[in-house]
């Protein structure tokens, strides 16, 4: 009884007593109206993800539509408590061997109501932690666009926690952390282009090497089923967005409101760059296009939106625009079936944002930041570059590893029956849509 007492008191009185006495303690420490713009941000990010089942869901065939949106919704359960119980201790406590946190946080132990002078010196301590909870949930739900309407849902659980613990969290350690290796050396991401859309994409490229394509890729037709779903995920992505940027000034100031404009217009500019580039190349414009362009933006401009002024954003989104249309157009070149293009855009758009923060980033915008090539740094472009390749060479290795052990230990994907019949009926036994009947 002793024992079970002393583990009561650690997880659950070491949890909440620091924070009814940070409360008492300093009060006069934390600013109300940079607490409120963060919690309204980490509001703003977790719609991001009912944005991306949208998204999602309006692009696949009809028979897939509420298994493909499952993926995002189930990650807001599975991640939540996840990050609660060890995630954000490993991802942000205390720093080992600047590889990981370690355990003093575990079930939010010490997270209290007081500010951390490393992740955020106004506002709760929680509050940032809660914040950074809606990156992790919305990460693995990225990579659910590669694998759809082809993996096994039980299968899919277990793969986001595994690799939330061996790919996402370490790597936010790495740099976001105190400690980490990759913050120590000085790379430059903002709010999240190396972790959540490199490791997301090219973990993405991983699933679809060791699932293979779909029953029928090429010869059945595959086309979105509802595009109005789609277009309106889209909707909710570019507005969950600013707060995903904006919101990693941890203050509302001029920093968070030169990360919310340059967002907008990145994503703008990519929006017609990818558009008219699709017109050019097959003489029709479609909304598909435009609101997939308006991803790449946003999605580019994610590592840079702390570092770069407006101009920059605005030649950003126009070259990511053309960069991720033309990788997405060479799917069919080379044979892999990335069914929702979470390569083309995560993938190809987070690495270019990283590299590009590299040229045009300078501490006239923020301070606590780096000058890029243009401002006179040109080690930053080399800096940023080891980055990107070291988050490549990680997520694919480890996303790769655990994929081929559940594939032994589970299997990844459905069998042929079921995915001729639909995920939504062999996974879940639903149907999207009734008609009537």
């Amino acid at each position: 009884m002793k024992k079970l007492s002393a583990i009561f008191s650690l997880v659950f009185l070491g949890t909440f007593a620091p924070s009814a006495l940070a409360l008492a303690a300093s009060p006069a420490k934390i600013d109300t109206g940079d607490t409120a713009w963060l919690l309204t941000s980490a509001a703003l990010v977790l719609l991001m993800t009912p944005g991306l089942a949208l998204f999602y869901g309006g692009m696949v065939r009809r028979k897939n539509v509420l298994g493909t949106m499952m993926h995002s919704f189930v990650a807001m359960g599975i991640i939540s408590v996840q990050w609660v119980l060890i995630g954000y201790s490993l991802s942000f406590g205390p720093d080992v061997g600047h590889f990981i946190g370690n355990l003093h946080w575990l079930g939010l132990n010490h997270v209290g109501l007081s500010p951390d002078a490393d992740y955020g010196a106004t506002v709760p301590h929680q509050a940032y932690m809660v914040f950074q909870m809606m990156f992790a949930i919305i990460t693995p739900a990225l990579i659910s666009g590669a694998i759809a309407e082809r993996m096994k849902f039980s299968t899919f659980l277990v793969f986001m926690t595994v690799w939330a613990f061996l790919v996402y969290d370490p790597l936010a350690h790495w740099v976001w952390g105190a400690g980490g290796w990759l913050r120590n050396l000085g790379a430059l991401d903002f709010a999240g282009g190396l972790v959540v859309h490199v490791s997301s994409g090219v973990s993405a490229l991983a699933c679809i090497l060791v699932l293979g394509k779909r029953k029928g890729y090429k010869v059945e037709i595959m086309a979105p089923h509802n595009l109005t779903m789609t277009l309106l995920g889209a909707a909710l992505l570019w507005f969950g967005w600013f707060g995903f940027n904006a919101g990693s000034a941890v203050a509302s100031g001029a920093l968070a409101t030169s990360a919310f404009v340059v967002t907008h217009i990145a994503a703008a500019a990519a929006a017609l760059s990818w558009m008219l580039t699709e017109w050019l190349h097959r003489g029709r414009p479609t909304a598909l296009g435009f609101v997939s362009g308006a991803v790449a933006g946003l999605v580019g401009i994610t590592p840079a939106s702390g570092f770069i002024g407006p101009m920059p954003a605005l030649l950003l989104g126009v070259l990511v625009g053309i960069i991720c249309y033309t990788a997405v157009s060479l799917k069919p070149r080379f044979a892999y079936d990335d069914a929702l293009d979470v390569i083309g855009v995560h993938g190809v758009g987070g690495t270019f944002g990283a590299l590009f923060t590299g040229f045009f980033a300078t501490t006239l915008i923020n301070p606590a930041g780096a000058n890029g090539l243009f401002f006179g740094h040109p080690g930053q472009v080399g800096i940023q570059a080891l980055s990107v390749v070291c988050a490549w060479i990680y997520s694919f290795v480890v996303t790769f590893i655990i994929l081929k052990v559940l594939d032994l230990v589970m299997g990844l994907r459905v069998d042929e029956e079921e995915e001729s019949i639909g995920l939504d009926l062999s996974q879940h036994d639903e149907v999207g849509y009734t008609f009537g009947q």
